[in-house]
C-alpha cells in the first residue's frame, strides 16, 4: 500500500473513532456520514473493520454505533495508577455529594498535573476540565498540593526549573512567593487555586500520600468563584484533606522496581495442611507444622528438616521456655532438640488452637460439652482458667504484645474478635465469605492484625481500628497461617495447604503446601508479594 494512502486511511479511521467517542448516545450510519464526510462505501468498509477488531460496536436495537469493548479495554489498560483510581472513586463521589461541585483526581507528570478521574457536580454551570488534560503545577490547587507533599530537595529543584507564565492576573509568577505558598499548603494540609489558572474558577486540593510517605496524586474540588468564595474554601479544605488521607491509606506502598525480593518458598518441602508458623528468635529459625501429615518441621539457613512425627493430627504449636509445646487431639508434648521431653493430658478437653503471650503464658480455645466455646489461660496443672465464652467455634488466637490483648478468629462467620478484660468480647473486623475462609492470625509490631484467606488467594491486613487496610495476593489458592520473624522481625512467613488442590489447579499454583516468605518493611508490610510461576 502507498504510504500516503495508508496515512489517509488511518486519519479517516481516527476521525470515525473520535466522532463515535464524542457522542454519548451513539451515532447511526447516516449521522456518522454527515459528521466525517466520507463516501458510504469507505464509511462501511472502515466501520466493518473497526467492528471486527472490537474497537466499535453496533447496538442491535437502536442501530447506533458506540465505542467497542476492546477499545475500552485498551483505554483501561493504558490508565496510569489503576489502584489510585479505584481507591479514589468513592471519595470523589463523597466530595461531590458533600459540596455539589466537581471533584477531580490528578497525578503529577513532570512539572504538570494530569486529570485521571472526574466526578461531575450537580450544577449546570460547573467546572468541567477534560480528562487527560495537563495543567501547570504552579497555578493549580492539585499541583501545589502535590508540591507540598514532595521531599524538600526534589520540590526545590522542580520549582527552580519551572517557567512561571502568567495565565491570569492572579497567577503566582515569583518563585519565592510560590515556595512560601507551598509551605503554607503543607502546614494547613490543603492548597487553594484562587483564579490562578482561569478567571472565575476556584479550587481546593489535598495531596494523596501512601503509607511510605510518597505522594501519589491529589484530590480537588473546583467550581465557579461566586459559589466557592474564600470562606467556603476554608471549610471544604479539611474535608478534601481527610478524603485524600483515606485514599492514601488504601494504596499499596510502591517498591523500587530493581528490588529482587519476591515471595518465594523456603524449600520444596510441602505439607498436606501447613500451618502454625512460629519464629524462634533464640534459634533464628522457623518452626511450622503439617497438621494432617502430621509432623513438625524446622527451617534455618541450612535448610528444612522434619524434627517430629506425630501419631495424631496437630492442632497447636507454640514456643515456650520449656521447649516446643505441641497440642494434639488428646495430649500435648514438649519437644526439645527433636525429642519428646515430656507429655501429658489436658484437664479441659483438646484445644482447637493455642497461643502464648509476651510473658510466656499459654492461652487456648476449646469447645465445651454444651456446644459453646471458651478461651482462657492454660495452667501448669493442665486445667483451663476460662476468661471468655463464645457461641461459635474459635479457630485461631494471636497475642498483641504491644497493647497487651488477645485476638480470636471465628472462621465460620469470618469474624475477628478483640478479647478485653472482665470477659468482654468485641467484634473487631468481619469479612464476607466470598473473600475466602479466614485462616490464622498474626499481629505485627505496630499492632496491625493479619489473616490469610484460604480459598481466596490472599492475605489481608487490618489497622488497629479494625479497618481493612490492605489485601495482598499470594500465588497459592489456600494460604493457611502467617507470622512475622527473621532479622528484626522483618520477614513475613506464610503457610499453605495442598490436600484439596486439584492437579489442574497445581499447574497455576505449584507452591501449594509450601512455606513462603518475603522481606517486610519497617511497618510490618510485606515488601513485595508477586504471583509465582504459572
Amino acid at each position: 500500500m502507498d504510504a500516503g494512502k495508508g496515512t489517509a486511511s488511518l486519519e479517516k479511521a481516527f476521525d470515525l473513532l473520535e466522532a463515535i467517542g464524542l457522542a454519548p448516545e451513539g451515532l447511526d450510519s447516516q449521522l456518522l456520514a454527515g459528521r466525517v464526510n466520507l463516501p458510504r462505501s469507505t464509511l462501511y468498509r472502515l466501520l466493518g473493520l473497526l467492528v471486527d477488531r472490537g474497537m466499535v460496536r453496533r447496538d442491535p436495537t437502536s442501530k447506533r454505533y458506540r465505542l467497542g469493548f476492546r477499545y475500552l479495554e485498551m483505554v483501561r489498560g493504558a490508565w496510569l495508577e489503576p489502584d489510585l483510581v479505584a481507591a479514589a472513586s468513592f471519595e470523589l463521589r463523597s466530595l461531590r455529594d458533600l459540596t455539589g461541585e466537581t471533584a477531580y483526581l490528578a497525578i503529577r507528570e513532570g512539572d504538570q498535573v494530569l486529570s485521571l478521574e472526574r466526578c461531575d457536580g450537580a450544577h449546570t454551570h460547573r467546572s468541567a476540565a477534560a480528562m487527560g488534560q495537563s495543567k501547570p503545577m504552579y497555578c493549580t490547587g492539585q499541583g501545589k498540593a502535590i508540591l507540598s507533599a514532595m521531599g524538600e530537595g526534589e520540590r526545590r529543584d522542580l520549582i527552580k526549573r519551572m517557567q512561571l507564565v502568567p495565565l491570569t492576573p492572579l497567577t503566582i509568577t515569583d518563585k519565592h512567593r510560590l515556595a512560601i505558598e507551598v509551605e503554607v499548603t503543607r502546614a494547613r494540609g490543603y492548597a487553594i487555586d484562587d483564579e490562578e489558572i482561569a478567571m472565575g474558577i476556584r479550587c481546593v486540593a489535598a495531596p494523596v500520600v501512601d503509607g511510605s510517605g510518597q505522594v501519589r496524586g491529589a484530590l480537588s474540588i473546583a467550581g465557579p468563584a461566586y459559589r466557592l468564595d474564600r470562606d467556603r474554601l476554608e471549610l471544604i479544605g479539611p474535608e478534601v484533606a481527610a478524603s485524600a488521607q483515606r485514599v492514601g491509606s488504601q494504596l499499596a506502598v510502591r517498591q523500587n522496581p530493581s528490588n529482587p525480593d519476591v515471595l518465594q518458598p523456603l524449600s520444596d518441602r510441602w505439607a498436606f495442611l501447613g500451618g502454625l508458623p512460629r519464629w524462634s528468635e533464640r534459634e533464628s529459625c522457623l518452626y511450622w507444622a503439617d497438621k494432617l501429615g502430621p509432623a513438625i518441621y524446622r527451617h534455618d539457613d541450612k535448610g528444612t528438616e522434619k524434627i517430629f512425627q506425630s501419631e495424631r493430627p496437630i492442632s497447636g504449636m507454640e514456643l515456650t521456655s520449656n521447649g516446643l509445646f505441641v497440642a494434639a487431639d488428646e495430649e500435648f508434648f514438649f519437644i526439645v532438640d527433636g525429642a519428646v521431653r515430656s507429655r501429658g493430658h489436658y484437664g479441659f478437653g483438646a484445644p482447637a488452637c493455642i497461643c502464648t503471650d509476651r510473658d510466656g503464658r499459654l492461652w487456648a480455645a476449646t469447645r465445651m460439652s454444651g456446644g459453646a466455646w471458651k478461651v482462657g489461660e492454660v495452667k501448669r496443672d493442665g486445667t483451663l482458667n476460662s476468661h471468655w465464652q463464645f457461641s461459635e467455634a474459635v479457630s485461631a488466637l494471636a497475642w498483641d504484645s504491644q497493647n497487651g490483648q488477645l485476638f480470636a478468629l471465628a472462621a465460620d462467620s469470618g469474624t475477628i474478635f478483640r478479647l478485653e478484660r472482665a470477659g468482654q468480647v468485641r467484634r473487631f473486623a468481619t469479612l464476607p465469605k466470598g473473600s475466602g475462609l479466614l485462616s490464622g492470625l498474626a499481629v505485627d509490631e505496630k499492632g496491625s492484625i493479619w489473616t490469610a484467606l484460604s480459598g481466596g488467594w490472599s492475605i489481608v491486613k487490618f489497622d488497629r481500628e479494625g479497618n481493612l487496610e490492605r489485601m495482598l495476593g499470594v500465588p497459592v489458592s489456600s494460604p493457611t497461617d502467617l507470622c512475622f520473624g527473621g532479622v528484626d522481625g522483618a520477614s513475613l512467613f506464610i503457610t499453605s495447604a495442598r490436600q484439596a488442590v486439584s492437579r489442574d489447579a497445581l499447574k497455576t499454583a505449584p507452591w501449594s503446601g509450601t512455606v513462603m516468605s518475603t522481606p517486610a518493611d519497617s511497618r510490618g508490610t510485606p515488601a513485595a508479594i508477586t504471583r509465582g510461576p504459572a
